[in-house]
């Protein structure tokens, strides 16, 4: 007989324009002992990737993705579990296994955990009951450093330590997280409009959402 399984279905996630609009004189562009027009892409992505970055953590949805952290405490479809820390200022490593555990099998093995500088400080000072710190460092380039055997990933938007803030994510970020990108970075190049000047329209659409809501947990620095 036909199975009650899970049913296919679709997932809209829009996309929403970034733009920039640097301009810089022809007499520069022309006599520079550097590219001007490149330095000025190069500037202009670095500056798209942190936006996108800070929306990719913390954004509402509304023109920007919608990030991990705005979503309500659950542990139904369209919410993320959060597992409180028990204060609003320490970390504890009974908490970080309560939450690595929480993680379902299938996520466990590509899991990453992500947290902002400062909380790491914090949790690199956790030690076991024999003393042994939770936190293995890298010792070879390329190896990254280690919780609970699991990497960790250092993201500047994630918050810092604060009542009621989400500081400390766990999951499997490739099935939990979409990211869509439209076409990549476009440049219109205009010297018409505003001579002597010639001006750089440069615009990026991006979107992204969450996915699978169980491949994420989320740390809540409360009671």
């Amino acid at each position: 007989s036909e199975t009650d399984t899970p049913t296919l279905g679709k997932r809209n996630i829009p996309t929403h324009e970034l733009y920039a609009e640097p301009r810089a004189t022809q007499k520069i562009l022309d006599d520079a002992s550097i590219n001007i027009e490149s330095w000025l892409s190069g500037k202009i992505s670095e500056y798209f990737a942190r936006k996108e970055a800070t929306a990719f953590v913390s954004g509402t949805g509304v023109s920007q993705p919608r990030g991990i952290l705005s979503y309500s405490a659950g542990t139904t479809w369209g919410t993320i579990q959060q597992i409180a820390s028990g204060t609003s200022s320490v970390v504890y490593a009974d908490k970080l296994l309560e939450m690595f555990y929480s993680l379902k099998d299938a996520y466990t093995p590509n899991a990453t955990w992500l947290m902002n500088r400062l909380i790491a400080l914090q949790v690199r000072q956790l030690k076991d009951s024999t003393g042994q710190y939770l936190w293995v460092p890298g010792l070879s380039a390329g190896n990254p450093d280690t919780l609970l055997s699991r990497p960790v990933a250092w993201a500047a938007d994630m918050p810092v330590a604060a009542s009621n803030s989400l500081s400390i994510a766990l999951g499997d970020f490739k099935k939990a997280y979409q990211i869509v990108d439209r076409i990549g970075i476009r440049t219109l190049r205009d010297p018409f409009t505003a001579k002597p000047f010639v001006k750089f329209y440069t615009t990026k659409r991006v979107g992204g959402d969450v996915i699978n809501f169980e491949a994420i947990k989320l740390m809540k620095l409360g009671a």
